[in-house]
């Protein structure tokens, strides 16, 4: 029993220092955003990894948080996948992907990529903690966190850890239950008081690339109802394009493969609103 108190008192003790440390850290990042969405299936991480990758084009210094412990998958679409970070007398370095994207990930850690991680939330958010008051950041523009689906734990922990949170990315399905469900992650935001920068809607109609046909297979017009329902901005719609499945199970970022597709032309577009509305003025 005694050992056990003690214990909680050090745990106690280094909360604090911790909490310092993220505020030390984070004030090296001009902007955080996060990404999130509703429900899961809607193509959240795939979002999130190009996003980082076209911000990173545009000459912005970017780190990208992987904050989906059960399901992470940002190291397998920008291909570092595997690799083992470095710890050095300041901290964890994150992994430097495409583009100079800085990645930090659960996966890195596992065993292997079959290794399940099986933690109940206290533990989430001592890992949420420690991504951001042990990993070596650096100076970035750019701090993206890709949430898991909900909002649960992970979602209210990163909100409420980091400082100055410059805003909420919400990536939504074309189909009414994602509606739905999207709304209460708008409703989250408000409550806990971070900004909504907009709302994007993935995997957005199909267009026949012999006929010219418009598909639309998971529903039409979902995300821009939700903003006006919401008033929250309406970022974009990414059409569904098969290579975007492709590119990311090999692990290269489908906006760098396919730069010239109408996807990717929408996945900058939105970048540059996102910019727009965090930085101000012209991009």
């Amino acid at each position: 029993m005694k050992g056990e108190k003690m214990a909680e008192g050090r745990k106690q003790r280094a909360q604090p220092l911790q909490m310092e440390e993220i505020k030390k850290r984070m004030s090296h990042v001009k902007h955080k955003v996060v990404i999130m969405s509703g429900k899961g299936g809607v193509g959240k991480s795939t979002v999130a990894a190009n996003l980082a990758v076209v911000l990173a084009e545009m000459g912005r210094k970017v780190g990208l948080m992987d904050a989906d412990f059960h399901g992470p998958s940002i190291p397998k679409i920008l291909g570092v996948q595997g690799v083992q970070p470095q710890v050095g007398p300041t901290g964890i370095y994150p992994i430097v992907a495409e583009r100079g994207v800085r990645v930090i990930s659960i996966d890195f850690f596992l065993p292997s990529s079959d290794s399940p991680v099986i933690w109940r939330g206290p533990l989430k958010m001592a890992a949420i903690r420690q991504f951001l008051s042990d990993v070596e950041w650096g100076e970035l523009d750019y701090l993206l966190v890709d949430l898991p689906p909900g909002t649960g734990d992970e979602p209210l922990s990163v909100m409420q850890l980091i400082p100055r949170i410059d805003g909420v990315v919400i990536v939504t399905a074309p189909s009414d239950l994602s509606q739905y469900v999207v709304k209460k992650a708008v409703s989250m935001a408000n409550r806990i008081g971070v900004r909504v920068i907009g709302i994007v809607e993935n995997m957005s109609g199909f267009v026949c690339p012999n006929c010219g046909a418009r598909f639309d297979l998971l529903g039409s017009g979902g995300g821009e109802k939700i903003s006006t329902e919401t008033g929250v901005p309406f970022l974009g719609k990414i059409p569904i394009d098969p290579n975007i499945s492709s590119d990311t199970d090999q692990g290269t970022p489908f906006t760098l493969r396919h730069p010239d597709s109408p996807a990717a032309k929408v996945f900058r577009e939105i970048v540059e609103r996102v910019v727009k509305a965090v930085e101000g003025g012209s991009v």
